[in-house]
């Protein structure tokens, strides 16, 4: 984090063209890959029913995916800035395929944690290349590349309160097994997207050769970076504690408070997910267009009244409201990865896995945390504490003017 940054730029007067096709490979595979993963906390009720877990116990489950793939992707970030790997995305999926099967056959609550661990390893491996992937086919727009992945994973997330209340809900745990096809068919699609990666890499070596590539200053303190970093963290921090508890804990809401059955209780999840995954693509066209810092405030302030209304809505309504906090507060997320990635560029990987990793982090030390909250008072309190989270989103105003319609070509 030394200033000036630098950061690369095309030496001709026409940008590199957005590859759409990479981009919609891509984000096809983190649907893949996320609809294992959302798979994991939808089946939370039928865990806790076939091994009478506390709300602690469906908390460290959680922790234990999001905590390993906290902890590795900036690692993971780090060696591939340097060292990249275009057919370690075939790998993560694989890691991913294990953990499946693991969770298909766990006779016992440790089993249950080692298959978390193997599913968030798997992310870990999968998310920092990715990314640096879709940068390398934004084409300059990297706001729009970075909702289209990120919108892929969001769909998946709906997608898997869907498979527990259809499937698993009805036939059983051993049915998980039958998604190991998910991660299989994930496989070969980043294969073929590795060689994609591996040509680009191999051109990129040539045109520096060549001298086809020159270097511009982006004049950013080391002050603004370390200020803006802190506080992007800062409303991760916010933005995935109140998530995460309707990721986590909604259909326990419903079910406690409205007497909803668990499959349409996953419905309403289902709603909320894909609310997630609309908010996402339009938040990264529009932080191209308007600005990062723009949309990241509006984004977790604006929830700001929904969140507050929730605890006192009824069924109708706790349906409406959820789909607006998901839509809203998930339009920041590409903003905020592209916003660190311009303060410090040349590090797509580490940013990227620092960033998701973090967010990853927080949401299963959120999970933990209120899941804890949740044995000693009640699911309704904590939905009441949560909904004042969103009013961190007043420090956005001491970001900087970061990434408004910038062209630029980054890996």
């Amino acid at each position: 984090m030394t200033a000036p940054a630098q950061t690369e730029k095309l030496a001709g007067p026409r940008p590199e063209a957005t590859v759409f096709a990479i981009l919609f490979t891509i984000s096809f595979a983190h649907l893949l890959n996320d609809t294992i993963q959302s798979l994991l906390p939808a089946i939370y009720p039928i865990l806790r029913e076939t091994f009478s877990l506390s709300y602690a116990q469906v908390g460290f489950i959680t922790l234990a995916f999001h905590s390993t793939a906290s902890l590795l992707q900036p690692v993971v970030g780090l060696y591939t800035d340097k060292h990249p790997q275009p057919y370690s995305l075939a790998t993560g999926m694989a890691f991913t395929c294990a953990g499946v099967i693991l969770l298909a056959m766990a006779p016992s609550y440790p089993i249950l944690l080692l298959a978390a661990v193997m599913i968030g390893l798997g992310s870990a491996v999968f998310h920092p290349e990715s990314a640096r992937v879709a940068r390398m086919a934004s084409g300059g727009k990297p706001g729009l590349a970075q909702s289209l992945f990120q919108v892929g994973g969001n769909v998946g997330q709906s997608i898997g309160p869907l498979l527990a209340a259809f499937v698993v809900a009805i036939v059983g745990q051993s049915s998980i097994s039958w998604f190991s096809l998910i991660p299989l068919l994930g496989m070969l699609v980043l294969w073929r997207v590795g060689g994609w990666y591996r040509d680009r890499i191999a051109e990129r070596a040539a045109a520096r050769k060549k001298g086809d590539f020159k270097t511009e200053t982006v004049t950013y303190s080391q002050k603004q970076v370390v200020l803006s970093v802190v506080i992007l963290l800062a409303l991760i921090i916010s933005k995935q504690f109140y998530m995460g508890s309707l990721t986590s804990y909604y259909t326990f809401y419903l079910i406690d408070v409205f007497g909803l059955p668990v499959p349409t209780a996953q419905v309403y999840l289902f709603l909320y997910l894909f609310a997630i995954a609309v908010g996402t693509l339009i938040g990264g066209s529009l932080s191209d267009r308007f600005g990062r810092k723009n949309i990241i405030w509006f984004s977790i302030l604006g929830a700001l009244p929904f969140s507050l209304i929730l605890p006192y809505a009824d069924l109708f309504w706790t349906a409406v409201l959820t789909i607006m906090i998901g839509a809203i507060m998930s339009s920041s997320m590409s903003a905020i990865v592209v916003f660190a990635q311009d303060l410090i560029p040349g590090r797509i990987g580490l940013i990227t896995g620092l960033f998701l990793g973090f967010a990853f982090g927080m949401s299963g030390i959120g999970a933990a945390a209120l899941g804890i909250l949740a044995d000693y008072t009640s699911i309704e309190f904590v939905y009441w504490i949560c909904s004042f989270l969103p009013a961190t989103g007043l420090i956005a105003a001491l970001l900087p003017d970061v990434g408004r319609s910038v062209r630029v070509k980054t890996v």
